[in-house]
């Protein structure tokens, strides 16, 4: 019973974590503001709701983790601080079908990464979704050619590769790097504030960064690193996947962005190789659960 609930209570959060990232890219288009001063209001905020948590989690119990755990803290944070100018000024950049499906390709870039630099040779499965996620990406850049979307392209590909670098160097050390995520917006943050004491402040709509950034990003962020306590892994990456379907939806319905037939090829293929690789080690968990169950009976 307890198992079963503990399984029921990672897919709530999980699915509360996805839900939330999905709102993500609608708020920042809804704000209405230049790419500099919304990386600086949202950072800032995120920033500020970051340290209020560990704050208040710090004066209840001296076991909250670290805002920066050791050099491989560090190192996380400065990836998920240029990981966050990247993703800002590529919304900006390119249409947010594209963005997101190339987002995704961050699991097979933790997947390379793993095995270079980890020695975790991933199974002929991985490589077949890799190149098959390689070709969605390529059908995606190449229409994108001429239009003037591969610069925002190319910058999503580099957000894409920060974040699954910081997962890398998360796994290698096996520390708590929960609050890295959130405080190495300080970067983009910092950054932000000297272009925008150079260009100007510019945003018409803020209040949809604050909510952003003030209570969108760090929920999203804390249900989606705790859900992997509950369920296994596999199964709570899929989870990730919400917004690479919805958030192109929402922007459709509230911007009419309609994605152009390249990116809706290169995304469904996307969207297809994540999913079947996810429920594929999903099912390949389960079997090993089920064998140590047969070998070791309670």
């Amino acid at each position: 019973m307890t198992v079963s609930h503990d399984h029921s209570k990672g897919l709530f959060i999980a699915a509360l974590g996805g839900m939330a990232l999905t709102v993500d890219i609608p708020l920042i288009r809804l704000a209405d503001g230049q790419p500099w001063s919304i990386l600086m209001l949202r950072s800032g905020t995120t920033l500020l709701a970051g340290l209020i948590v560990w704050a208040i989690w710090r004066s209840l119990t001296p076991k909250a983790p670290k805002l920066i755990p050791g050099r491989a803290g560090l190192a996380v944070a400065t990836l998920y601080g240029i990981g966050s100018i990247a993703f800002i000024t590529a919304v900006f950049n390119t249409t947010t079908a594209n963005l997101v499906f190339i987002l995704a390709f961050n699991t097979m870039f933790a997947a390379l990464l793993s095995w270079l630099f980890l020695g975790e040779r991933p199974r002929p499965a991985t490589f077949a979704a890799m190149a098959a996620m390689i070709g969605g990406v390529g059908i995606i850049v190449g229409g994108s050619i001429g239009s003037g979307h591969l610069f925002g392209d190319v910058l999503a590909a580099t957000s894409a590769f920060c974040i699954a670098s910081a997962i890398t160097i998360s796994r290698h050390s096996g520390k708590d790097m929960g609050f890295p995520a959130l405080i190495g917006v300080v970067l983009p943050f910092l950054v932000a504030v000297l272009m925008v004491w150079k260009t100007g402040y510019q945003v018409n709509a803020p209040w949809w960064i604050i909510f952003n950034g003030g209570f969108i990003i760090p929920i999203s962020f804390f249900c989606l690193a705790t859900a992997p306590k509950y369920i296994p892994g596999p199964e709570a990456a899929m989870f990730y996947l919400l917004e690479t379907v919805l958030a192109p939806v929402w922007v459709w319905l509230v911007f009419n962005e309609v994605p152009s037939r390249d990116s809706m090829i290169g995304g469904t293929i996307l969207i297809v190789a994540l999913v079947s690789h996810s429920l594929w080690q999903l099912h390949q968990g389960r079997k090993r659960r089920a064998t140590l169950a047969v070998r070791h009976p309670a």
